[in-house]
């Protein structure tokens, strides 16, 4: 086997003040005994994959240049934001956590070998690009008849959803509260919550989203559109008997949870 190559997406805080975003071309080299290649189909984009790809650049202000596979975009980066990204100035970082394909090469141990040809998940980063290395162990191998696109968000909002429960489980939580909770994650939290029989308070932005949750059969949705928001809350609150719990750790104030206040929004250090 031979070295390969493959385009990537990449990401690079300059000391200017300035977001980079380009396509490199990187040498992908063949699989090691336990390793896989994986040719590229489907990748998600997660608040996680925008928060690494555009650095807090004000993309309002973005500009291209260049043709083809040379185009370049670039974006201002606030001052405030710049002081937080100094360990990622003059770096080029790939982008993207998860995504599935095809592997294409394998290296000669049997569990490589036994990957060849098959349609996988992985979570390995650097999924914005052609080809992806990989470990065989790290491979999800996908049921005959799912596509990549149905299956290239197969680890970071189900394991969300999943440690959420746990999380919830393990501090005696009695019920959850989830915001954007028609979003993809939303929707799995919604199925495994009715699963295992834990009330979830789903809040939404319109009409529309309210909609998809009650196709899902969810029980408990507040539009946080509509003018009685914090007593459709409150009364959510009250019939979950969910607690309620905020990291205020952003606003320079200590992580503090407490039960469900007279009023339904008051909290106890």
């Amino acid at each position: 086997m031979v070295d390969q190559t493959s385009l990537g997406l990449r990401s690079l805080v300059k000391q200017d003040g300035s977001l980079e975003l380009s396509l490199a071309q990187v040498t992908v080299s063949p699989p090691k005994n336990d390793e896989v290649i994986v040719r590229v189909e489907a990748t998600p984009i997660n608040p996680s994959d925008l928060g690494l790809l555009l650095a807090g650049g004000d993309v309002s202000s973005a500009k291209a240049s260049g043709k083809g596979r040379q185009t370049v975009v670039a974006a201002p980066i606030a001052p405030a934001v710049m002081r937080a990204l100094s360990a990622r100035i003059g770096k080029s970082m790939p982008v993207g956590l998860e995504g599935a394909g095809v592997v294409t090469n394998a290296g000669p141990s049997p569990e490589a070998q036994a990957l060849l040809g098959k349609t996988v998940s992985i979570f390995v980063g650097g999924m914005y690009g052609q080809l992806r290395k990989a470990r065989a162990a790290d491979c999800l191998v996908l049921p005959a008849g799912i596509k990549t696109e149905e299956a290239a968000s197969a680890f970071v909002n189900p394991l969300t959803a999943l440690g959420m429960l746990e999380t919830a489980r393990r501090e005696g939580h009695k019920g959850l509260v989830h915001t954007a909770a028609a979003s993809n994650l939303g929707q799995i939290l919604n199925r495994l919550c009715q699963a295992d029989g834990i009330p979830l308070v789903n809040i939404v932005r319109s009409e529309e989203q309210v909609q998809i949750l009650k196709g899902l059969g969810a029980k408990h949705i507040v539009n946080s559109a509509q003018a009685s928001f914090r007593d459709d809350l409150v009364s959510a609150l009250k019939a979950t008997g969910a607690t309620l719990a905020v990291n205020r750790r952003w606003i320079g104030t200590p992580y503090w949870s407490g039960p469900l206040g007279a009023d339904g929004l008051a909290f106890n250090n």
